[in-house]
């Protein structure tokens, strides 16, 4: 029977093989039939705007479907049919087949197939129910509106097949990240050494980013692709060295080297991405990065009851990224060199004109790092010595606590790209530091509250705060800038954490230390809403306008001609 007015009626809905994971197969299949309005199906006959672009099929985009597919059940009756091709969107190929026929209670029968494979490559079997879901919408279909789980601004098939590759090198430089400080514990049990050795092994890794500045600083003349490439490896075969350290001190050398490597990927993963993805999708990669990123800091800790089967157990851990080597390959085939870099660009060799903007977001950067370092790692020490935790109930509260901030890191991404950057970065970060300096003074629910609405609301304001330290410099720069931004990032962590841990011992309770922090984390806030530019939905050659060039005949990029501004007319024009 057919459904009420302006709602559509189901007659049937298929996807593959009528199972739903069949959609995640590699060209899922979405067919429904449905009775709408006119109006509704007059949308379903045209080309749609929404999730992606569409435009009519034409003869040369024969991708080897069969445009009389048997299954289609197309018979006489159909009166209308059309068929449409992607303009736009992250698909490696795409064909919508629609066909209409009038309904007999006055309203339009709509036969439709949409055939798709997503240019996310691997990730792309991770959205594909949700995508599926949206081309089944039959209304909103011609609003230049993406659902609120997809980019802000719809990637084309080159923007996100190298989404999907910097998702997978984020993940395995997430596991790399994470293995020490999951493992260090029982490294210090085999060598006989105590928690000061392993403070000071922690410590000593953090040299390492001291070499992620030189490689992404090099990135500005041979390349990101290269040097991405290149320093996962690197930081791969550092790290599985560390399975055969004979002491603590060759292990913390091991990581050292693994810690450089991995930095520099971290920052280059975050260039490549504001260098490759849309003005409208910067801080929503960013977001979705450092997810995976998180996915892989995961993987370390699922890994972790391997430590249990013997002395030498945590060694397995360091094994385990060899794993990443045949995966880094893979990448090495299809990732391409940034489309920035291999744009014609004027050379730099100095942050002239730009040490205004360095020293706000390094600024910013290092205030925020000096309060989120002591509150996010001492704070399982805090809940152990001053609240009276056991090793379970820290490990709940660690679950519960931070797993929505995934679902903020998303929000924030989206949010920052749509809603712009400065407000976001400066609610974040206030907010979230407010609520995690109430929650150091906290018994009870009102604990686990604070720290809930503190990891949401500062994982809120970490794409925004990401996506600034690429897009604020120009691409001969880029690299370098970041890397003195990182540093700038650690040298804050170190001074948050021993400020904190002088507090402590000074005054009996870590809450002391925090509270001496705070007011840095609230500088982000005013540094946000009064020195830092807005960048949301703005080309980077708007941002740094040194990046807009033109070649001359000499072949010597030159500075373009100034923009017109937006809205104005064409030249010729009154």
């Amino acid at each position: 029977m057919p459904g009420p007015p302006g709602r559509p009626a189901r007659r049937r809905v298929m996807a593959g093989a009528r199972a739903p994971w069949a959609i995640m197969r590699a060209v899922p299949r979405v067919h429904q039939t449905v009775v709408v309005d006119v109006a509704t199906a007059e949308d379903m006959l045209g080309p749609r705007t929404d999730l992606l672009d569409e435009r009519p099929w034409a003869p040369g985009d024969d991708d080897g479907w069969d445009r009389d597919d048997p299954d289609l059940g197309w018979g006489d009756g159909w009166e209308r049919t059309a068929t449409f091709a992607l303009a736009r969107g992250p698909m490696s190929s795409y064909r919508r087949d629609v066909a209409a026929r009038p309904a007999p209670d006055g309203r339009v029968e709509v036969d439709e197939v949409t055939r798709f494979r997503s240019a996310l490559g691997f990730w792309g079997a991770w959205v594909a129910l949700p995508v599926a879901r949206a081309l089944r919408r039959t209304t909103g279909r011609t609003r230049p509106r993406s659902p609120f789980w997809a980019p802000p601004d719809a990637l084309d098939a080159r923007s996100g097949t190298v989404l999907g590759l910097l998702l997978t090198l984020a993940l395995v430089a997430g596991y790399l990240g994470t293995v020490m400080t999951q493992t260090i514990t029982f490294a210090a049990d085999e060598f006989g050494r105590g928690t000061t050795a392993q403070g000071g092994a922690l410590a000593a890794v953090r040299i390492g980013t001291l070499g992620s500045l030189v490689l992404v600083a090099l990135a500005d003349r041979r390349g990101r692709r290269r040097l991405l490439l290149g320093s996962l490896v690197a930081a791969i075969l550092a790290t599985v060295a560390g399975a055969f350290a004979p002491s603590l001190e060759v292990l913390g050398v091991t990581q050292t080297l693994a810690r450089g490597f991995t930095t520099a990927v971290t920052l280059l993963l975050a260039i490549v991405a504001a260098e490759e993805m849309p003005k409208g999708t910067r801080a929503y990669a960013i977001s979705v990065m450092t997810m995976t990123g998180a996915l892989g800091a995961g993987m370390a800790i699922w890994a972790l009851p391997l430590a249990d089967v013997g002395d030498g157990g945590w060694r397995i851990l360091y094994l385990l990224p060899v794993l990443g080597l045949p995966v880094v390959a893979r990448v090495r085939r299809t990732l391409p060199e940034s489309l920035r870099f291999v744009r014609p660009h004027r050379s730099a060799t100095v942050l002239r004109g730009h040490a205004g903007r360095l020293a706000a977001i390094g600024g910013a950067m290092f205030c925020a790092s000096a309060f989120g370092a002591p509150s996010s790692q001492l704070l399982n020490d805090f809940l152990r010595d001053e609240r009276g935790f056991s090793a379970a109930r820290i490990s709940l509260f660690t679950i519960l606590t931070s797993t929505p901030a995934g679902l903020a890191l998303v929000a924030g991404g989206r949010l920052a790209d749509t809603r712009g950057r400065r407000h976001v970065v400066a609610v974040g970060v206030a907010g979230g530091a407010l609520l995690a300096s109430w929650g150091f003074t906290a018994h009870g629910w009102p604990l686990w509250a604070a720290n809930l609405g503190g990891t949401m609301l500062g994982a809120l304001a970490v794409p925004a705060l990401g996506a600034y330290g690429p897009e604020l410099f120009p691409t001969a720069a880029r690299g370098k800038a970041n890397g003195i931004l990182q540093l700038l990032s650690v040298a804050g962590s170190a001074l948050g954490l021993v400020v904190a841990g002088v507090a402590k011992d000074r005054w009996g309770q870590l809450s002391d230390g925090i509270f001496l922090l705070l007011p840095l984390g609230l500088l982000v806030a005013v540094l946000a809403l009064t020195v830092f530019p807005e960048t949301a939905r703005r080309e980077l050659e708007d941002i740094n306008p040194e990046d807009d060039v033109v070649v001359g005949p000499d072949g010597v990029p030159t500075p373009a001609p100034p923009r017109p501004p937006a809205g104005s007319p064409p030249p010729g024009l009154p």
